[in-house]
């Protein structure tokens, strides 16, 4: 334990305190080390005291992301706090949930950071143990993601206390947005996520996605900590405010004369509270009954597990399939910024443990015409709201009220969400954003049969399926040529019914209705769709079916 001497308060002109306010935020940005008059140069040590620098909540933090997982979070949050508290003031009550093993105490066993006695850290201790409903919420977010977070620490031998980074950066909230544009539970700024591997697209971001973010973050963690000689507290701070800052920080005191541990360098404001927050959360999760505070145990087991979805699939279907509230699964798939997956992957999700083996099945059985209903068309020149209404047989007061519409403006380039619910056409829903669908060409029996302009990478978005899977299952590099007339097999497809009669040459069939049918347990025993059931006999969804109704269908009879 060492103590950093305090120097008296200076006083800041209002212009570089307006600077300051523009600067705060800045996770993992690269400083302008231009000026002398920076941020940079603010004199180490004790300022002014204002509780308002030290309040660390959403407010501050910020919150942007798809309109659906920033619903799911406060629908979430909003549940979470009619149940026992997970974090509260001791003598109150908390959850009494037994765990055999208390991932806390895991936590706590891998710290390995040095406590500083500091004034500063104080402060941040003060404010969250003053604010037990805040902890509270931001670890019932937190549980379903700080398993895998420690364990990947574990595995890499880092110090566990940066395992309560997200707390810091943002309160485990996966669309936490600050003004420097970071996003996710790691903060990660557009520029760095790319450099650590982080794919930003219109369908993904991976500065949210749980895994990746949390793998980029360590990363550059370690980068950092190698990078200033072993100094977990100057790479923390580093990973705040970029390297460069810390950087010339250090030189700058060496130079002096002056010591160079993260105390001493004069570093931006946000930096100067960003570490102390670090190490008073690490004080409390070590002794919380030493600051009034007493915490329930979080089950010390994996929250989640990784599916492979071999494909692009529609959130609301996945949801259907794990028979899972969409807010939950949402939460633990917060990258997606529609309500469909990236057509180029990732081609997995994370759903609970108790939830994997029925999503793993169901998925097995999911037919690839059905893994994606939702549409997104790009507007083109001259396009208008009525004209795509009535290309995709929707009203416009539907696209208005699914965008977010008023008025009748849109403009070319903007996506639209079009439907939740497959049309009553047979459309090809599976590529989003108004994308041609390849032709298919399909056997009746999982295959594929290659026609003339066929390539793997067409086959595989047409069918719904990766193209690696396609490739592998059939033996193939992803490059290879292909013949026309050559039946490749289709993983994950069985004999299905189809939506064109013309693709399997099914046979038509008439069903009598019984008594306890309905539209969807028809549908569901010859495995064709509603939408298709629907279409075929002229009805809508809110049709009455009547025993000895006699309804028409197509169906292939080996599937049935």
């Amino acid at each position: 334990m060492y103590m950093v001497r305090r120097t008296p308060a200076v006083l800041f002109a209002s212009w570089l305190a307006a600077l300051a306010l523009l600067v705060a935020g800045c996770s993992h940005a690269p400083t302008d080390l231009s000026s002398p008059e920076s941020e940079l140069d603010l004199i180490a040590g004790e300022v002014p005291f204002d509780e308002s620098d030290l309040k660390l909540d959403e407010a501050d933090i910020g919150m942007l992301g798809p309109d659906q997982v920033e619903a799911a979070i406060a629908a979430l949050d909003a549940q979470t706090e009619n149940k026992p508290a997970l974090v509260a003031d001791a003598g109150s009550s908390v959850d009494n949930r037994q765990a055999v093993d208390d991932l806390f105490e895991r936590i706590r066993r891998g710290f390995a950071l040095e406590d500083v006695d500091h004034v500063s850290i104080d402060r941040e201790l003060a404010w969250f143990v003053r604010h037990p409903a805040y902890l509270d919420r931001t670890f019932k977010r937190g549980e379903r993601y700080l398993y895998h977070i420690v364990e990947e620490i574990e595995a890499r031998g880092m110090p566990l206390e940066l395992a309560l980074l997200p707390v810091v950066e943002s309160a485990f909230n996966p669309v936490a947005y600050s003004r420097a544009r970071a996003a996710g539970l790691w903060q990660f700024i557009p520029s760095t996520g790319r450099r650590y591997g982080l794919k930003q697209n219109w369908y993904y971001d991976g500065r949210r996605d749980v895994i990746a973010a949390t793998t980029a973050a360590l990363d550059y963690l370690q980068f950092l900590h190698a990078e200033f000689d072993g100094d977990w507290l100057l790479a923390v701070a580093a990973y705040n405010c970029g390297e460069l800052a810390v950087a010339r920080a250090v030189q700058r005191n060496r130079e002096a004369g002056k010591p160079t541990d993260f105390f001493s360098l004069k570093l931006p404001r946000e930096t100067r509270a960003y570490v102390p927050k670090l190490l008073a959360m690490r004080r409390i999760v070590a002794e919380p009954a030493a600051h009034g505070l007493i915490f329930a145990p979080i089950a010390n087991q994996p929250y989640f597990v990784k599916v492979d979805t071999g494909g692009q699939i529609d959130l609301h279907v996945a949801a259907e399939l794990a028979d899972l509230p969409k807010e939950e699964l949402l939460a633990l798939n917060p990258a997606f910024n529609h309500w469909v997956t990236d057509p180029d992957g990732p081609h997995h999700l994370l759903v609970p443990v108790d939830r994997h083996e029925r999503f793993v099945a169901a998925l097995a059985e999911l037919p690839p015409s059905k893994r994606v209903r939702v549409v997104y068309h790009r507007v083109r020149q001259g396009d208008t709201l009525s004209a795509i209404a009535s290309k995709y047989g929707v009203s416009v007061d539907a696209i208005r009220t699914a965008n977010k519409i008023r008025g009748s403006l849109i403009h070319p380039g903007q996506d639209l969400l079009i439907t939740a619910v497959p049309p009553s056409d047979g459309r090809d829903l599976r590529i989003a954003r108004n994308e041609p669908a390849p032709r298919i060409s399909a056997t009746g029996d999982g295959h594929h049969r290659v026609r003339r302009g066929d390539t793997l990478w067409s086959i595989a978005r047409a069918h719904g399926v990766s193209l690696d899977h396609l490739a592998r299952v059939n033996g193939l590099n992803r490059d290879g040529t292909l013949s026309v007339g050559q039946v490749l097999k289709i993983p994950g497809t069985a004999t299905l019914a189809s939506t064109d009669p013309s693709a399997v040459t099914p046979t038509p069939m008439t069903y009598v209705v019984r008594a306890g049918d309905t539209l969807s347990r028809i549908a569901s025993r010859f495995r064709v769709s509603l939408t298709d059931l629907l279409t075929w006999n002229n009805l809508d969804i809110n049709n009455v079916i009547k025993p000895g109704q006699r309804l028409v269908m197509y169906v292939n009879r080996s599937g049935t």
